[in-house]
């Protein structure tokens, strides 16, 4: 009876140093940076696709679009409402990074469809009501309309305070709304951040953001 239990013990050892070599194995076939440590976040990645410094290639569920996604970014995932999924129509994931200092910077991401004859009316509301302004600054790719735009935002009790004078503050907070050329599918971005940055830093995190404005890419049917 003793050499029995010894053998199923020795067996459910053995199982277990194998599933965890197993597992090792394939945790090792991921890229070690905090967009691939977190389970949720790679099934999105495509981890032989480094499609520039520091970004991999993002595949949205709904099949619809890729992008460039940072690598140093995980999408949130702690209850229902922070990602959404409707089909092929709709899609909502926010995501945050932790820095080294303990800053934390979030991007939101929103898949939709919107009337392409309404496109100045959403622009000018999504710009005005986020920043106080109507006409942002303007981009575009072989296929998309790329609007976006940047401001300090502050609250004083309840008013809305935005500083766009940067001398004064540098940007916290960025908006883009990428309209498809070829659809009626928008996508609107959004970008906040807890650190107050230097002028260079605030242009270098300028064109980073412009690098993922830019690298939305929608499927074509």
């Amino acid at each position: 009876m003793k050499k029995h239990t010894k053998t199923i013990i020795a067996l459910i050892i053995g199982v277990t140093i194998l599933i965890g070599g197993v597992w090792i194995i394939n945790e090792r076939r991921y890229p070690n940076v905090p967009a691939f440590n977190n389970h949720f976040t790679r099934k999105f990645l495509n981890k032989d696709k480094k499609v520039d410094d520091g970004f991999y290639e993002f595949e949205s569920k709904t099949g619809q679009y890729t992008m460039w996604f940072p690598e140093e970014y995980q999408i949130i995932h702690k209850d229902a409402s922070d990602y959404v999924k409707d089909y092929t129509y709709y899609e909502f994931l926010k995501a945050a990074n932790n820095s080294h200092d303990g800053y934390k910077g979030y991007i939101d991401i929103e898949l939709s469809e919107k009337k392409t004859n309404k496109e100045k009316i959403y622009v000018e509301g999504l710009f005005k009501n986020r920043f106080h302004i109507n006409d942002p600054q303007k981009l575009q790719t072989d296929t998309t309309k790329i609007y976006y735009d940047s401001a300090y935002i502050y609250f004083k009790g309840t008013d809305k305070r935005v500083i766009t004078d940067f001398n004064k503050r540098t940007p916290s907070t960025y908006a883009g709304y990428i309209a498809d050329k070829n659809s009626e599918q928008v996508i609107e971005f959004y970008f906040d951040s807890t650190e107050q940055l230097s002028e260079k830093s605030a242009e270098e995190r300028e064109e980073w953001i412009i690098k993922i404005l830019k690298s939305i890419t929608f499927k074509i049917e």
